[in-house]
């Protein structure tokens, strides 16, 4: 497992702007789509525990991910999924709410993602040692929710993740998140056998849309 410490990790959602959220139908295929994506510029990669041997597709792909790029794991909502998913090289974890997971994996040294969708669970995240609260789902609720969850908690950076697109991205920034996550606009049927050519492209748009940005990469 690549060491990951909580400032890096913020570095990098800050600068990049985007976490791919990869659920595939086979840890084949999400290992395939996670190389496709850091091979186009997405620095940030996670693969959901919904897919099926999300350990082993962990490993194939932990290896070979370029230098200053991270590779996670999604919906991991136990200790003992925690500590598969480090054992198989995953650097850093996301949780889609206030789970079991985030202290453990806290007291193991590994930054937290950790899923949130009220000022309180936003709070509790936070004080439990989450590097970041993601809202979810935040297509939900709008960027005017996060900015309004935000401002009273102007210590605790959040990413948006939950139907983002492209068009998101700049709305959701404007309104205070580091950045988003990004699963179907992004990764599509990339991690369930669909056109590698497709993946490729969709990501070198996300990455051309953070870099627009103010403060993008």
């Amino acid at each position: 497992m690549t060491t990951l410490d909580i400032p890096t990790l913020l570095d990098a959602v800050r600068t990049s702007r985007v976490v791919a959220v990869v659920r595939g139908d086979s840890a084949e295929h999400a290992a395939d789509a996670a190389r496709i994506l850091f091979r186009e510029g997405i620095r940030l990669v996670e693969i959901a525990m919904t897919t099926p041997e999300t350990p082993s597709a962990i490993a194939d792909v932990a290896p070979s991910v370029p230098r200053g790029s991270y590779l996670g794991a999604g919906t991991v909502m136990t200790p003992q999924d925690v500590d598969v998913v480090a054992a198989a090289g995953a650097s850093f974890i996301v949780t889609p709410s206030v789970s079991a997971s985030v202290a453990h994996a806290v007291d193991r040294g590994i930054p937290v993602l950790a899923g949130a969708f009220t000022a309180t669970e936003a709070y509790e995240a936070w004080r439990q040692g989450a590097a970041a609260v993601k809202l979810f789902p935040a297509s939900a609720v709008g960027p005017g929710y996060l900015k309004a969850l935000a401002d009273p908690f102007p210590q605790i950076p959040f990413l948006a993740v939950g139907g983002m697109g492209l068009a998101e991205l700049p709305k959701y920034v404007a309104a205070g998140a580091l950045g988003i996550g990004a699963g179907g606009p992004l990764v599509g049927d990339g991690a369930k056998g669909g056109d590698p050519g497709a993946l490729a492209e969709r990501a070198r748009a996300f990455v051309a849309a953070a870099a627009e940005l103010d403060g993008g990469a």
